[in-house]
């Protein structure tokens, strides 16, 4: 039978994890928030589009019972919004319950954030370091990990996301924003993954495991003077001032970095090694994050 996979959340992530998905077989059908964006992807893509709150059991039941073949697989990747910990706590949290609730039967991956490990001397962290995150946004990350966990599920701990359209760390060097953070004059590390390298590593994770905690990352974080020194020439742009670190950043002011080990090892590797190889490799990102800022 093949397999129907429940994409939870279509932004920039599971937009591009659903049509992988689709690309390679699978029946998909993508959950977003709003009709708008139901209608917007269901033009733009192979796959099947519904609207429905994750957060609401109603929402998912009627789902579910307008599906006429199971669903095999949820993978739960939808954002918050930008919202804070009421938001964390409907989407992540109470969302996860509900979706294993509603398809006992289907084994669930969650992508959470490495934002969870709240280490700030720079160490190397893999999935056994302590991931005991100081804000309330965090501690319901966690939580919705280990409900997830228990039930056998995956966990998926992403690094910074960027690609075509999205690139924080190029943006604000572009628009004059950036800084570098804290921890002396060399700031804080950062740890990201180029988007079609998340999707790719949830596609494998789904396929290849059957349930456990892994790092999502590419092999080379650098700290934040390390990345914008390399990137400032390139651009003619001023290398960003040092500041102190704000520890009321929305998840906290972190300095760490973070081990892709054991995805590597279980078979899943990297098109863009690190965040040098896709500036200079993807030929889409750099116009597209120009073009936010002329």
């Amino acid at each position: 039978m093949k397999e129907h996979i429940l994409v939870v959340g279509c932004g920039f992530l599971g937009r591009r994890l659903a049509s992988r998905l689709h690309r390679f077989g699978a029946r998909v059908t993508g959950l977003v928030h709003r009709e708008s964006s139901a209608a917007e992807l269901q033009a733009a893509h192979g796959w099947d589009v519904v609207c429905a709150d994750v957060a609401r059991s109603t929402d998912l039941a009627r789902l579910h019972a307008g599906l006429d073949t199971p669903v095999t697989r949820v993978i739960h990747c939808a954002s918050s919004g930008r919202g804070g910990a009421e938001a964390y706590r409907a989407v992540f949290l109470e969302g996860c319950r509900l979706l294993r609730a509603e398809f006992p039967d289907a084994p669930l991956l969650f992508t959470s954030s490495t934002s969870v490990y709240a280490q700030i001397d720079g160490e190397w962290v893999d999935e056994t370091s302590a991931a005991e995150p100081g804000r309330e946004t965090g501690r319901l990350l966690r939580q919705a990990e280990d409900l997830v966990l228990e039930a056998g599920g995956t966990v998926a701990r992403l690094g910074g996301l960027y690609g075509p359209g999205r690139s924080h760390v190029l943006r604000k060097l572009l628009d004059g924003s950036a800084a570098i953070e804290g921890n002396g004059d060399e700031g804080r590390y950062l740890n990201q993954i180029h988007i079609e390298d998340a999707a790719s590593a949830i596609v494998w994770l789904a396929g290849h495991t059957e349930g456990g905690l892994f790092n999502v990352v590419d092999d080379h974080p650098e700290t934040q003077r390390q990345c914008y020194s390399w990137l400032a020439p390139m651009f003619q742009c001023k290398l960003p001032p040092a500041v102190p670190a704000d520890p009321d950043k929305k998840r906290g002011w972190t300095h760490k970095r973070v081990v892709n080990r054991k995805l590597r090892e279980a078979g899943w590797q990297p098109h863009y090694p690190s965040y040098r190889s896709a500036i200079k490799g993807d030929p889409e990102l750099v116009p597209s994050i120009l073009a936010q800022v002329e």
